[in-house]
């Protein structure tokens, strides 16, 4: 009973306490707001005492500079134009032509065609499997699938592993271009 009694009188105080805080709080918010509003002073904004800010309207009216003509279109989405080569650069002379009937030349037979470079392989080394009489395996995933393989065999009908380490695996395209190390991912 006597503990009731203590946390009521406790919690009155506390009530009381919050209480003045607020009302001295509310006191000191209209004293500085009725002060701002004296030192502001007319309705035009002005203080009283000071003289308006000199305002300049000629130069408002005067006339702006002529805008250089740019190259930057902001509704295209490409890098700028590189800046031109030097003049000892340009100074090159041309290349010689290929006589007639040469190989690229003209009227000879046309220049082998360039190939792209053959697409990266897109298989994950995550791993390798030994194991007695087996060998070793290495474990591969495209994201959905995992293949096993040792070297020299093919996966998915389109890569051939070329060479299985520790850290890494050698494969290439099964047409033989494009070989590719392939670190272990895990």
């Amino acid at each position: 009973m006597r503990r009731a009694v203590w946390v009521l009188i406790a919690l009155v105080v506390c009530v009381a306490a919050l209480a003045f805080y607020q009302i001295r709080r509310a006191r000191a918010g209209v004293t500085a707001t009725s002060a701002a509003t004296a030192r502001a002073g007319s309705r035009d904004g002005t203080v009283l005492g000071e003289a308006p800010p000199d305002v300049r309207l000629e130069t408002l009216e005067s006339a702006w500079p002529e805008l250089a003509e740019s190259a930057r279109n902001p509704f295209r989405f490409q890098p700028n134009a590189p800046p031109a080569p030097p003049a000892a650069v340009a100074a090159r002379p041309p290349a010689p032509v290929p006589a007639a009937g040469a190989a690229g030349g003209p009227g000879g037979t046309p220049a082998p065609a360039v190939q792209a470079p053959p697409p990266p392989i897109p298989l994950r080394f995550i791993g390798t499997i030994e194991a007695p009489g087996v060998g070793k395996l290495a474990a591969l995933s495209d994201g959905k699938f995992v293949y096993h393989g040792r070297e020299g065999d093919m996966i998915e009908g389109r890569y051939r592993i070329v060479k299985i380490g520790v850290e890494s695996i050698v494969m290439e395209h099964a047409d033989g271009r494009g070989r590719q190390t392939i670190r272990l991912t895990g």
